[in-house]
């Protein structure tokens, strides 16, 4: 693993260490972490969870749950292990996950790009967490993979590219039920590029499209509701 270096999430209230190189963590892990529905003493699995950054996340809004992390790099787990030692991190790939628990809650950020379809970054570490050398390991099939270790009633909280929603929706009504889409808005009038989905195992009511989260201001800066997210934890549309 490349050197590290540390970064801050939530105003400075989660420390992280961090590859130079690779995936950095940001907006995304902290909106999927405040989407999770949580509650206090439940658990949670962070699927690709990268140096753990999303999962804390979520511990920072709710410290009294499980916490458990998966990641196929290495370098990755080593980091969360430091950045958490009281959370369970481990090398493996969502493919090949044996839990011998169900987990109350899934959150993950899975692969932006299938392999082929994008060009590759020539930062391995980039490419590996955008999904450009993992051909088999679509979003149906990580959807699949956190269906088979979510508990009855159990919540997917996902954060995607608002292009691929048709993807999206259609590999979960396979499996899950209750679904909401939570657009990010970049600014009012802007189409969104992020959606958030939150899906629930052996749940059948039909999908609802939330009001979502305007982001910015015309001017660029935050919204209010943006900030009291990224700076303060809060949950989002909880």
């Amino acid at each position: 693993m490349s050197k590290s270096r540390e970064i801050y999430l939530l105003n400075g209230a989660v420390k992280l260490l961090q590859p130079e190189g690779g995936f950095r963590p940001g907006l995304d892990s902290v909106m999927v972490a405040a989407a999770c529905p949580v509650q206090s003493g439940q658990s949670v699995l962070d699927a690709g969870c990268g140096v753990g950054s999303a999962g804390l996340c979520v511990r920072h809004r709710m410290p009294e749950i499980n916490l458990t992390g998966i990641d196929n790099v290495s370098g990755y787990i080593e980091l969360a292990r430091q950045n958490e030692p009281d959370a369970d991190f481990e090398c493996v790939d969502l493919q090949d996950y044996m839990s011998h628990e169900r987990f109350d809650h899934v959150i993950c950020n899975p692969p932006f790009y299938e392999d082929g379809k994008h060009m590759s970054s020539p930062d391995p570490l980039k490419a590996k967490a955008h999904g450009h050398d993992s051909p088999d390991i679509t979003l149906d099939v990580w959807m699949r993979h956190i269906h088979r270790v979510l508990k009855s009633k159990g919540s997917l909280t996902m954060i995607h590219q608002a292009s691929r929603l048709d993807d999206m929706i259609v590999g979960l009504h396979k499996r899950f039920g209750a679904l909401e889409i939570i657009p990010l808005w970049p600014k009012l009038g802007v189409p969104a590029k992020r959606v958030i989905v939150r899906a629930f195992k052996d749940r059948h009511t039909p999908l609802t499209m939330t009001s979502g989260l305007v982001l910015h201001h015309s001017n660029g800066d935050y919204t209010d509701e943006a900030n009291a997210i990224l700076k303060d934890g809060k949950g989002l549309l909880l």
